[in-house]
């Protein structure tokens, strides 16, 4: 319990000092310089494979939003699969890791169970839940107990679901990423981070909407602009390096903060 409350006190003590959160309009294409809908929650599904383009699209979201601190949730497994999150990349991203505290945890009944307990708390901006495969205890009732306490408490949740296949839920927005094809910088430099995001539901809106985006992060927003004609040739989803290798990165990735 003292360590639950020292937590609840170093997240508020962040979001005093956080990026100013900005109005929301719910266009369509909002999310491109807003982020998604505060308060709410919202499911980011990726392959396998795309999982650090649906890692980072989650990151460049809370960012868009100007929803930090963050409190990412993984399961062990999730941190076997996917490697350690790597602080550097991170950074790359534009996140500072100051504002994130990573909570790992043994299964997903507690990462449900700290899921509820962190929805509760004023201090976070956003709560990002990582899950891999089926995970069938993200179900219709947990989703719908997730999406009531957002409403209640102001936290927006993330719920990233990796290698899984969506099924009913209270979620607000599913959206579905894959690695897009970056524009080349100068000297063949790599590209910004690049995304193709499908909207597979909004509740209440209009789904099946497609975009491919540059997340800048100097601006903090998805910019539509340079594909409007047509993509580019170089390498799928460069500069999306959020997880690094299970063995690489020890230094890097001990910078982000742990709970749990």
């Amino acid at each position: 319990m003292n360590e639950s409350s020292a937590l609840i006190e170093r997240l508020k003590r962040i979001a005093t000092t956080g990026i100013p959160a900005q109005g929301d309009d719910r266009a369509d294409d909002a999310w491109l310089t807003g982020g998604l809908a505060k308060a709410q929650l919202h499911e980011i599904f990726a392959t396998v494979d795309d999982s650090a383009s649906g890692a980072g699209f989650a990151v460049a979201s809370v960012l868009a939003a100007r929803a930090a601190p963050v409190m990412w949730l993984r399961t062990e497994a999730s941190e076997r699969q996917g490697g350690r999150l790597h602080a550097t990349g991170l950074v790359e991203m534009g996140l500072d890791v100051s504002s994130l505290v990573l909570g790992l945890v043994e299964d997903e009944t507690d990462l449900l169970r700290a899921a509820a307990d962190a929805a509760r708390c004023h201090g976070v901006g956003t709560l990002l839940i990582e899950s891999w495969g089926r995970a069938p205890k993200i179900d219709l009732t947990a989703t719908r107990r997730l999406m009531l306490a957002a409403e209640a408490s102001g936290v927006t949740i993330l719920s990233l679901r990796i290698g899984a296949d969506p099924v009913p839920s209270a979620a607000a927005s599913r959206w579905q990423v894959a690695a897009c094809r970056s524009r080349p910088l100068e000297a063949d430099a790599p590209g910004k981070p690049t995304f193709d995001i499908e909207l597979l539901r909004r509740r209440g809106g209009q789904a099946g909407l497609r975009w491919r985006v540059e997340w800048d992060r100097d601006a903090y927003i998805f910019d539509n602009t340079a594909f409007a004609f047509g993509g580019s040739k170089t390498i799928p989803g460069a500069g999306i390096p959020v997880a690094a290798d299970r063995a690489a990165a020890d230094d890097a990735a001990a910078s982000v903060r742990r709970t749990g």
